[in-house]
């Protein structure tokens, strides 16, 4: 396919938009539920350093701007998952988790500035190699990132506190990345594995939300209903135990009152009997 600049940066630019925008929806979802259960804080946590890698991949590769700010605004909205995840899932406070988020942001930052400075003077003179481990470590964390959520799903049987509109946003974001780096006069293979990877793997999550969500609904509302014919159940038993109950009370107190009547009239016989004999 011929070089385009423009549909390059154009497609680079849809693609950085929705992951610009993807974990909104998550970020959103978690304040609005105050939890984050279900969600993976390994998930985000790993994301974000994924995002500091290829940061510094696409910056000593020179990619397309678009495509150079993915990974930092990925990142940084990462961080901010993993912070709420600190905050409504570990219960630290408000100030502890913004505390730890800035330090996450600006140790990243650090490590990131001085990767590239590594970096460059090998790649300028030739050697490929160390700016390919970041590229290919980046594919690495973002594949190895998203098992501790497949073990989540496992566990639960369902996709619990993961907005699958995040995960449906990022993966039109890497459809959209890949489409631009097809315009580019070189194909970076790397960057193409990378976003692809994103794409099947969060695919993998949606299919599941798919399946396995509505299933859950099914099961939740079976457990319901057979807990409301339970009780249902215990109630006309009790109801039964008590009424028997009152009966055995009422048996004696009718056996009690025949006797005292048995016992008048006899009285009263005899004494007609000796009021009899006097006259």
């Amino acid at each position: 396919m011929p070089a385009n600049g423009a549909a390059e940066n154009a497609l680079g630019t849809i693609g950085t938009i929705c992951w610009t925008v993807q974990l909104v929806p998550q970020v959103w979802k978690s304040w609005r539920t105050k939890s984050t259960e279900g969600l993976s804080e390994w998930l985000v946590l790993v994301w974000g350093f994924s995002g500091v890698t290829f940061g510094v991949y696409a910056i000593v590769q020179d990619l397309n701007i678009p495509l150079i700010l993915q990974p930092h605004l990925f990142g940084a909205l990462s961080y901010l998952s993993w912070a709420q995840c600190q905050h409504y899932g570990r219960k630290r406070s408000r100030v502890a988790a913004l505390a730890m988020y800035t330090a996450v942001v600006v140790l990243s930052a650090g490590f990131e500035v001085g990767m590239i400075f590594a970096v460059k003077p090998a790649y300028r003179s030739g050697n490929m190699r160390p700016i390919q481990f970041f590229g290919i470590f980046s594919s690495v964390l973002i594949a190895l990132a998203l098992l501790p959520q497949y073990w989540e799903i496992y566990r639960r049987k369902e996709v619990v506190g993961l907005s699958v509109l995040f995960m449906f946003v990022d993966m039109l974001g890497g459809v959209f990345s890949d489409l631009s780096l097809a315009f580019k006069a070189k194909f970076d293979v790397l960057a193409g594995i990378t976003y692809s990877l994103v794409v099947v793997m969060d695919g993998v999550v949606v299919i599941c939300a798919l399946i396995l969500n509505p299933r859950a609904r099914r099961r939740r509302k079976r457990m319901a209903e057979g807990g409301e014919s339970e009780c249902t159940a215990a109630g006309v038993g009790n109801g039964q135990e008590q009424g028997g109950a009152s009966q055995s009370r009422e048996m004696p107190l009718e056996m009690d009152t025949i006797t005292r009547r048995q016992e008048e009239k006899e009285r009263g016989d005899k004494e007609h009997e000796m009021s009899g004999e006097a006259r």
